[in-house]
């Protein structure tokens, strides 16, 4: 999320040089940086549960599993984001070391600061990637699991997901019950 900018352009090649050497994480947003906070106990566990899943299932494929610290890039709208999980399986990714072009599946894990970019902004922005085919938004204080699939018009569809029920991410022919995506996280409804 947005936590502070710089007020002058820097193109996309200084924006990847520092982002080598930084010390914190940057997404780059039209030449604009912004450096991002840190995450929760509950987004850090749901982010390496489902990254750890994704990455037992597709072992093997041409797909690849990132979580955290591994940029999408939106070249056509000039834009870096790090998704909270990303998937790429196009053969081309594996030419960039410091980012990822061709997702075909990006999840993020919502908070209070983060949800309404996270639904709105981002998610415009990250529709501009042809080769995305769902986008994942998941609760960390509710059992909750939200999928946009992209259909054959090339819409987006809704996919909800809640307490009990398996989650099916169609882009890379998953399925898992979604309290293997929250297990060891302590959930508001698990307190009261």
């Amino acid at each position: 999320m947005v936590t502070s900018s710089r007020e002058y352009y820097i193109s996309p090649e200084e924006y990847l040089e520092g982002e080598k050497v930084s010390q914190i994480k940057h997404e780059y947003i039209n030449g604009q940086v912004y450096a991002m906070a840190g995450a929760s106990d509950a987004h850090v566990t749901i982010s390496m549960n489902l990254s750890m899943l994704l990455r037992n299932h597709l072992r093997g494929s041409s797909c690849r599993v990132y979580m955290a610290d591994m940029k999408a890039q939106i070249e056509i709208i000039n834009r870096y984001y790090y998704p909270d999980v990303m998937v790429t399986c196009d053969a081309r990714d594996r030419e960039f070391e410091y980012f990822k072009c061709y997702s075909r599946l990006i999840v993020e894990v919502l908070s209070d600061a983060t949800e309404a970019f996270d639904r709105g902004k981002k998610f415009a922005d990250y529709r501009n990637l042809e080769s995305l085919q769902e986008y994942v938004l998941i609760s960390q204080n509710t059992m909750s699991v939200e999928c946009f699939r992209r259909n054959e018009k090339g819409r987006w569809e809704l996919y909800p997901y809640g307490k009990g029920e398996e989650v099916h991410l169609a882009s890379v022919d998953f399925l898992c019950p979604i309290a293997a995506i929250y297990e060891d996280v302590v959930l508001a409804d698990d307190v009261l």
